[in-house]
């Protein structure tokens, strides 16, 4: 197994890169009827395909980007939940602040943990000036995360070849908590 180049932790969580082996999990949390639901469905129905998914994806933007999608376990025994980090997609002008819990981790504050470490990451290490999010309009528990993340409502447009509009936040580092 090939380590991880960037790994934090916060105080109960450990966030770091995806490596391959991490498919199995992949896998699993892509097939959450929550994640097709309110992410979209990603046609990951295997391990070879979650390892695609994690070659073409999280690893493909560490290089290119220098961030990405980031595996979150629980610091008490190293259990995968979730995915969190900043993704910069050719449809927004900055990065945005992506994340994915298993429902069973739901309701506890991870997400949120996870993704202020992400942004701070971003803001301190990486420069960011802006860090936007993204969400369908239904998606509740997302906008009540990025309204806890500080992000303020921009607008509400279609990106790229989604039809329905999804509601954008954005966080400047002048107004950051």
């Amino acid at each position: 197994m090939s380590s991880p180049a960037l790994e934090f932790d916060t105080p109960r969580l450990k966030i770091r890169e995806f490596v391959v082996d991490d498919a199995e999990f992949v896998l699993r949390l892509l097939n959450e009827p929550s994640f097709i639901e309110f992410i979209g469905d990603r046609g990951v129905r295997t391990l070879q395909d979650a390892e695609r998914y994690l070659r073409d994806g999280p690893i493909a933007s560490y290089r290119q980007y220098g961030h990405g999608l980031m595996r979150v376990s629980l610091r008490d025994g190293d259990v995968p939940i979730g995915m969190c980090g900043l993704v910069k997609r050719e449809t927004l002008p900055d990065p945005d602040i992506g994340f994915a819990l298993l429902p069973a981790f739901w309701n506890q504050g991870y997400i949120t943990e996870a993704a202020q470490a992400a942004m701070r990451h971003g803001r301190e290490t990486l420069g960011l000036r802006r860090i936007l999010g993204i969400t369908t309009p239904g998606n509740a528990r997302s906008i009540a995360v990025l309204r806890k993340l500080g992000l303020s409502f921009l607008e509400e447009k279609p990106l790229g070849d989604r039809p329905e509009p999804l509601k954008i936040f954005g966080l400047s580092v002048e107004s950051a908590p």
